[in-house]
């Protein structure tokens, strides 16, 4: 099949160089696949990038079903998860840092649902919308460390208790400390003190804390809160793959995965330009 024209969101070489051993697989039974890795992942990096329908992958792809069993399967054998961790960790170690953060930032972002249907989906009073939130726990550079998807009537203090909760402890030995907003105070720091052994801390505004208390006139305009701008500046990433901008997965666990492919391939792209 002719490369002459590859989409933007296509693998360069070096690219496909780096996540090739990530997605191969010990099994050696059956026939020999039909379709090459390759061009199945350039298949979900064209979905994600272009927002487009499953059904409707542009024909220079495999047929939708084979890119379709090949994600599931690389999702549910976890393949996925591990190919996007050892890549961050080249990320963190190509710009000489411990491949394991001791610092972290946690938020959440609350999206629009669709007709899709499926499970963990509700009402957020406070922004006002229906469907789910993707909570993320991020490095002080921006990158997934965890990510969760849920509904979006579940308080931010349950969801991160439900991100922490899964095995992360054990993926971050060397996490000590979490900055948080506001919405995290009371109930999730004493949680992620006691059961965690991290230190959580929630930077104020300091005009705001001095107008608080009659020193200062009250604040007005946007600021930027230390360490907070991180995590949302991984959303902004997350929000330049048009599959993200909003819930159109059944499965909450897709919505994970989806994430995890957004973050590789900004990683690959890193990753690939340090080599050159």
């Amino acid at each position: 099949m002719s490369r002459t024209s590859p989409y933007p969101s296509d693998l360069s070489d070096a690219e496909w160089a780096l996540l090739e051993p990530l997605l191969e697989s010990a099994e050696r039974r059956g026939r020999p696949p039909k379709w090459p890795a390759r061009r199945v992942a350039d298949a979900v990096f064209y979905l994600l990038r272009s927002g487009c329908a499953w059904r409707m992958l542009p024909r220079e792809y495999p047929p939708w079903q084979t890119v379709y069993y090949h994600f599931g399967k690389w999702r549910r054998d976890g393949r996925l998860r591990q190919a996007h961790d050892r890549l961050r960790a080249a990320v963190r170690e190509a710009e000489g840092r411990d491949r394991d953060p001791s610092a972290a930032v946690i938020d959440s972002q609350a999206v629009k649902g669709t007709g899709v249907g499926g499970p963990e989906r509700g009402y957020d009073g406070a922004k006002r919308l229906s469907g789910r939130k993707r909570h993320l726990l991020v490095d002080t550079g921006g990158l997934v460390l965890g990510a969760v998807v849920h509904a979006a009537s579940l308080h931010d203090r349950d969801g991160a208790q439900g991100l922490l909760s899964d095995g992360l402890k054990e993926d971050l030995p060397r996490l000590e400390l979490l900055w948080a907003d506001g919405a995290y105070t009371r109930g999730f720091r004493e949680w992620a003190e006691e059961e965690r052994g991290w230190r959580v801390e929630v930077p104020h505004h300091r005009d705001r804390q001095l107008w608080r208390y009659g020193l200062e006139e009250k604040p007005r305009g946007f600021r930027v809160l230390p360490r907070r701008w991180v995590v949302e500046r991984t959303f902004a990433w997350l929000g330049q793959a048009r599959r993200l901008a909003k819930d159109y997965e059944r499965l909450p666990e897709t919505g994970v995965a989806m994430i995890h492919w957004a973050m590789s391939r900004l990683m690959l792209r890193r990753l690939a330009s340090a080599v050159r």
